[in-house]
């Protein structure tokens, strides 16, 4: 632990600046390189500045800058601890005073100061510092070191909410630090921004939507109606979904050995079909992440396609068992449709010539059909 120091009113933004940010050297001028140049009697790195008397203000700055280098926030929340009042201690009690009243003094927010207040608590409850009602207005104590800081302070509001809370576990379990994470969260127009300028920040939003719509239906829902809105985006999952069908065909062949006939019938996969699905597969998994896989699953589809087409025309019994799997199929179709006519409406006079003309010519083509059945089957 170290030493306490009390550091100016101004130091704290400007610590905060110099500790996120590295110091550039600037370019040595013609009067900084000639006192740069050894003399007799004096360190080669020795410049008249080094043994000159250090004015009181400069060694001051010097002094808070060391505290906050070495403690980080706790430097100021020491200061809010010694001077601020405890919850429930009456104003009679104690020379310090409320937080409201030291945020006016600081020129800042109460908010800001309770939250190095909450910090200070934390810590003394796991007997890091010392309580509140142990600390007297300018007092100094032995402070722990700055890399213990961010485990105590909440730099934003929501960190303490159930909302914040949940952000700094995930920012964890991501290896980041959860302040990053809760400065997003409370700028989602600056997210926005970032992923509109930024495709890298745009694939990363992307990932963990959908890592988050398996746990999410509400946030799954209103994504599923802003694509069924968006005609481009419709269209774009209506063919990947093609594609996606595609590969899964080709992917039975390969991995099942089975086909599925262009009239349903499953039946085993020749060697030769089921090497061609493994060959088309093969180059479909290889694809990166970024690559288009649509054109590729047209291709494997196209092919097995046409050696199923092969396989059946090559086979007599199987070719007559598929011709006669796609007449059934198109006679229940058929059918279906016709059992969807109804004459409840006949009264309303809403049939006109054209549809008994039609009706017509749907009886003596199915007459015909039968005829036909017939003398093939006698």
């Amino acid at each position: 632990m170290t030493s306490a120091i009390a550091p100016t009113e101004a130091t704290e933004s400007a610590a905060t600046d110099v500790s996120s940010e590295e110091a550039v050297p600037a370019q040595a001028g013609p009067a900084e390189a000639e006192a740069n140049i050894w003399v007799p009697g004096g360190s080669p790195d020795e410049t008249p500045e080094d043994r000159s008397e250090v004015s009181e203000p400069i060694a001051e700055d010097a002094r808070a800058f060391g505290v906050y280098a070495r403690t980080g926030g706790w430097a100021f929340a020491l200061m809010v601890a010694r001077s601020v009042r405890p919850g429930g201690q009456a104003v009679g009690e104690t020379p310090k005073i409320s937080a409201r009243r030291f945020s006016e003094l600081a020129g800042c927010s109460a908010e800001r100061v309770m939250r190095y207040y909450k910090a200070w608590d934390k810590a003394a409850d796991d007997g890091l510092v010392p309580h509140f009602e142990a600390l007297a207005p300018g007092q100094d104590v032995e402070l722990p070191d700055s890399d213990v800081w961010l485990s105590y302070y909440a730099s934003r509001s929501i960190a303490v909410s159930p909302r914040g809370h949940a952000i700094s576990a995930a920012a964890e379990a991501e290896g980041i630090r959860p302040t990053k994470a809760l400065e997003v969260a409370e700028n989602p127009t600056a997210l926005r921004a970032a992923i509109l300028a930024d495709p890298g920040t745009a694939e990363a939003a992307r990932k963990a939507l959908m890592d988050r719509l398996e746990e999410d239906p509400a946030l799954r829902t209103e994504l599923v109606r802003d694509i069924v809105r968006a005609d481009d985006l419709k269209k774009a999952v209506a063919a990947e979904a093609k594609a996606g069908d595609r590969v899964e065909y080709v992917r039975q062949i390969a991995e099942n050995g089975q086909i599925k006939t262009p009239a349903g019938q499953k039946i085993e996969a020749p060697r030769e079909l089921r090497e061609e699905a493994e060959r088309h597969l093969s180059l479909i998994d290889e694809l990166d992440d970024g690559e288009e896989a649509g054109e590729w699953a047209r291709e494997a589809y196209d092919s097995v396609r046409e050696l199923v087409t092969k396989t059946v025309e090559s086979d007599p019994d199987l070719r007559v068992k598929e011709r006669r799997a796609k007449f059934y199929n198109s006679l229940q179709k058929a059918t279906k449709v016709f059992e969807e006519l109804t004459l409840d409406d006949a009264e309303d006079e809403v049939y006109e010539d054209d549809m008994l003309k039609r009706l017509e010519d749907l009886q003596q083509a199915i007459a015909s059909c039968i005829s036909a059945i017939q003398a093939k089957v006698q």
